[in-house]
């Protein structure tokens, strides 16, 4: 009996087998996601390329205008505004624009046990990894060589680069988790419809300052912005190298400890919100039950009646109640219409205002005709069901083109009205509408191809936007869009010009019939190419968009 009771007493003793790190795990994890998303098709991989590609050429310009800018006396100011614009935008876009992963979503661990301490430092390393810290990354280094002079200088730019960097992810990660529970609920994302709306306006309010600022002669405004921001992190690590070079050590000793002390009060409520997160019950979306059901009948009011009858009016009043209902695409469409609106009106009242803005509102609508079964999510394989045909997709296909046009003509021509209105251009109005026309017509044309032929999902349950392994195709889609519809717009652009050279004006209103007729044969054209085509795609088409 004796041996029994020594192999027990000697268990306790031994020593405990040691925890793996998770911090390699979660990278590998990450790693791994973005490989076999990119394995699914070679459609995916070159548009991941592509995007890296562009994302590496814009950092590679950014940090060669730094280098260009050193020595001049607002360098500093220069680095330390965008080292704080880029905070900022760490800490309220990926809110709202398509990014992470499921490495980066902290709901879908709750049931694993995992301590709070490690997963933090895991989380961290793992978002580290994407196009988004490398950009962050590049500018950080081309903003601290900018202002870098001598050797106290270039020892606090060793330390900023990193802060900067960890600083703007910690931001955006502690952010993200201290409202995942919001997001992801119903009304919490229809509330998010007020914050992407001041988002847009703050946007253009930047947009509209640079304009004011590469028209004024002093820029003494940049180094009173600059004073300001440079005590706010993660601009205040690039304004320590900036004190550092100035031969004030004691200043620059003081921002970057504003620095570090700002990383760990955020990885601090990082924490915290995970522990929140992970503990306590979800009673966001919890809501008391009814005390009858309503008549399903009761819902078909208004518009089942003034929609046409059969499948054409079934698709509409599907998309309608989509954008209405779904917090997503209710989000998308209020972003765009909100900065459809505003840019041509802002521009309209500066001095170089001109009625061709109003082009942009249709242009900006035209975009969410791209991946139009992305917001079907896994229910577009009820809509599968209903395409057996060329004539089925082709249905399908121009009734969601009818709901886009529904919206974008009548907006269109509000738009127009209001900037002829402010720059007094009404003489204009007939070409202004013929090239909105064209454009709406060419981005609809765009949005068909792309969604047929570059699908992705949309999740549902999570703040993303696109799902993992997705986000390069995505996009790529938008951009192509972006260039894409003026591209096929070429021909009617120089018949305007030509026709504004050879002082034919005349004839300007020429332009309004052909637009129309031209953007018309356009859709007409991607409907007729993409239907037989997502007749055969239909089972590539449901796995993608089915990761929502």
């Amino acid at each position: 009996m004796s041996a029994p009771a020594t192999a027990g007493a000697s268990t306790p003793a031994s020593a405990p087998a040691s925890e793996p790190s998770l911090t390699p795990l979660f990278v590998r994890l990450k790693l791994s996601l973005l490989r076999n998303g990119l394995r699914q098709s070679g459609g995916r991989t070159a548009a991941f390329v592509a995007s890296l590609v562009v994302v590496v050429l814009i950092a590679a310009f950014m940090v060669l205008g730094f280098l260009l800018l050193r020595g001049h006396e607002a360098a500093g100011a220069v680095a330390v505004l965008t080292a704080g614009v880029f905070g900022l935008g760490w800490a309220v876009m990926p809110l709202f624009l398509p990014s992470g992963d499921e490495t980066l979503d902290p709901s879908r661990l709750v049931m694993l046990p995992l301590r709070p301490q490690p997963l933090v430092r895991a989380l961290l390393a793992a978002s580290l990894v994407g196009t988004g810290p490398l950009f962050t990354l590049c500018l950080a280094v081309g903003a601290v060589a900018a202002v870098a002079h001598g050797t106290a200088a270039t020892v606090t730019a060793v330390l900023a680069v990193p802060l900067v960097l960890l600083v703007c992810v910690a931001l955006s990660r502690a952010i993200a988790t201290a409202n995942v529970r919001l997001l992801t609920s119903r009304k919490g994302r229809d509330m998010a419809l007020l914050s992407g709306l001041l988002i847009a306006l703050g946007i253009q309010a930047v947009n509209f300052g640079a304009q004011a600022l590469g028209r004024a002669e002093d820029l003494s405004v940049l180094d009173t912005a600059a004073s300001v921001v440079g005590w706010l992190p993660p601009a205040s690590a690039v304004a320590a190298v900036d004190s550092a070079a100035d031969g004030d050590p004691a200043l620059a000793a003081a921002r970057l400890l504003l620095a570090v002390a700002a990383l760990a009060a955020l990885l601090w409520w990082w924490r915290r919100s995970l522990v929140r997160l992970m503990v306590e019950p979800d009673g966001s979306t919890i809501g008391a039950a009814p005390d009858s059901v309503k008549d399903p009948a009761a819902g078909r009011g208004l518009l089942a009646r003034l929609l046409p009858e059969g499948r054409t009016g079934a698709v509409m009043e599907r998309c309608f109640r989509y954008i209405w209902r779904d917090p997503k695409t209710k989000a998308a469409w209020v972003s765009a219409l909100a900065v459809g609106a505003l840019v041509p009106l802002f521009n309209a009242f500066q001095e170089n205002g001109s009625v061709y803005w109003a082009c942009f509102a249709s242009g900006m609508l035209g975009v969410q005709m791209f991946n139009q079964f992305g917001q079907d999510s896994s229910a577009f394989w009820m809509v599968a069901q209903t395409i057996s045909s060329r004539e089925d997709a082709y249905a399908e296909l121009r009734d969601r083109a009818y709901v886009m046009t529904a919206i974008t003509v009548p907006f269109t021509v509000v738009v127009a009205m209001a900037t002829a209105a402010a720059t007094d251009g009404w003489t204009q109005l007939p070409e202004v509408f013929g090239m909105s026309f064209a454009l709406l017509g060419a981005m609809l044309a765009l949005g068909v191809v792309t969604s047929v032929r570059y699908p992705y999902g949309i999740p549902q349950d999570s703040r993303r936007n696109v799902a993992p392994g997705q986000g390069g195709m995505a996009v790529a889609a938008i951009f192509g869009g972006m260039f894409g519809g003026p591209l096929l717009c070429a021909p009617l652009i120089a018949l305007l010009v030509w026709l504004r050279v050879s002082d034919q004006h005349g004839l300007l209103w020429l332009l309004l019939p052909l637009g129309v007729t031209y953007g018309a044969l356009l859709l007409w054209g991607a409907l007729r190419l993409m239907s037989g085509r997502m007749v055969r795609r239909l089972p590539e088409i449901l796995a993608a968009v089915g990761k929502g």
